[in-house]
């Protein structure tokens, strides 16, 4: 959310700011209800002014003994006036908070000026794609052939967008995720927490998804419990309506949970295999900062998610969304995407952001300096990685003539295997 104090005064820059990530929200509601605001705040000092005036003349004839029953009959009108106003200013105030629920964050002045994903800016590319030597496989066809991932049984489970993984394939899932959390506390400095999967209103809204993306959610029906849909929300909360100890920061956490998704708006997007899922896992990175370190550590957030991919050699680039491809509480992100030989191309596999201060101040997050003074404190997040596509870029890359997938070496110790081959 936004300073209103800062909307308030800025609001033509604000909206040429917003107008650059596209279907920028109208604020011509805003523009009315400032000058209703304005109007209101300027009568009411005009009538004060008066009242004081009123009240001095007032006492001046009561010691001269005149009858000042009428004059204090239009004294006490102004007040009710005066009154009247205020509760106008603050109605202003509450509706100003209310509307800007809706708005998004401000693009940082490094973004890329663009419409969609097509303007995004390539920064940096690492790996080659391999040249397999024969017509590679994707995922939804390698998968039920090496007997380790059945999306039939899981739609007779549950429904479509849901998978099940047998036999290695479920020991891949876990070495992944158990591969991350181990680079990033014992190499990376990050402190790793398992969160609750179950959060409240309180803590969508705090990150920015209530209320405007009540529909790509999961609720418990009959409670204020939602599944999470990613890890970013439940541990950013960890420390709603905290006022951190700015020595301590950076503070650098990492998660891992399932994440539960409607997929609402993405309907025809990515329906085959488990790319696009109901349900999926995921380790995040989650970082707590001093406005002045916030950049900095968005780039060792970033370069951290990438060392999964180049410890498991899989090729891949990094680009810098452009203003109208970004998410809506971010102020800069970088999407790192995984080369997917089985469908010829890159996909998303970690989004790095940094929020600035819009998620603390919905949160109340602030952080306090040595010299005793708090301001609010900057938050960031990214996947590192997300297991699904990780696997699936695992299964796509390693995959061999015979059908085989060979184990990355960095993960043999977690697989115990060197080879994935056929379940019988």
């Amino acid at each position: 959310m936004h300073d209103l104090a800062y909307f308030r005064a800025n609001l033509d820059a604000v909206a040429e700011r917003l107008a650059a990530r596209g279907n920028a929200p109208a604020l011509d509601q805003f523009r009315e209800l400032d000058l209703k605001r304005r109007g209101a705040i300027t009568e009411s000092e005009e009538l004060k002014a008066r009242r004081n005036a009123e009240s001095q003349e007032i006492a001046r004839l009561r010691r001269e003994g005149a009858d000042t029953s009428a004059r204090q009959l239009e004294v006490r009108a102004i007040g009710e006036r005066v009154t009247a106003l205020e509760e106008q200013v603050k109605s202003a105030d509450e509706s100003f908070r209310e509307l800007m629920t809706g708005i998004p964050n401000l693009p940082h002045e490094s973004v890329p000026a663009g419409r969609n994903a097509e303007d995004n800016v390539e920064v940096r590319r690492v790996g080659e794609p391999r040249t397999l030597g024969f017509e590679a496989k994707a995922h939804w066809d390698l998968g039920p052939q090496l007997g380790i991932l059945d999306m039939e049984r899981a739609a007779k489970v549950t429904g479509a967008r849901f998978a099940v993984y047998w036999g290695a394939g479920a020991r891949l899932e876990r070495a992944l995720i158990n591969f991350m959390l181990d680079v990033h506390t014992r190499e990376h400095g990050y402190k790793e927490v398992l969160p609750p999967f179950l959060i409240n209103s309180a803590s969508l809204f705090g990150t920015g998804q209530l209320p405007k993306f009540a529909a790509d959610l999961f609720k418990i029906e009959g409670t204020d419990y939602w599944l999470a849909p990613t890890a970013e929300v439940p541990v950013t909360n960890l420390y709603r309506d905290e006022t951190l100890d700015g020595e301590r920061l950076p503070i650098r956490l990492c998660a891992y949970t399932p994440c539960f998704r409607s997929e609402a708006g993405s309907y025809g997007r990515d329906v085959r295999g488990i790319i696009r899922q109901h349900q999926f896992q995921k380790v995040e990175l989650v970082k707590f900062t001093r406005p002045d370190q916030s950049y900095a550590e968005l780039d060792k957030l970033t370069d951290d998610a990438e060392d999964i991919l180049r410890r498991l050699g899989l090729p891949f680039r990094t680009v810098v969304l452009c203003t109208g491809d970004m998410g809506f509480s971010s102020a800069k992100t970088y999407d790192i995407e995984v080369w997917l030989p089985g469908q010829n191309g890159f996909k998303e596999i970690s989004s790095c952001s940094n929020y600035e201060a819009f998620q603390a101040r919905r949160a109340g997050i602030r952080v306090k300096s040595g010299k005793g003074k708090s301001e609010f404190a900057h938050t960031l997040n990214g996947s590192g990685l997300a297991a699904g596509r990780t696997w699936v870029a695992v299964i796509e890359n390693y995959q061999q003539a015979d059908g085989s997938v060979i184990v990355p070496e960095a993960l043999r110790p977690y697989m115990n295997a060197e080879r994935i081959v056929p379940e019988e």
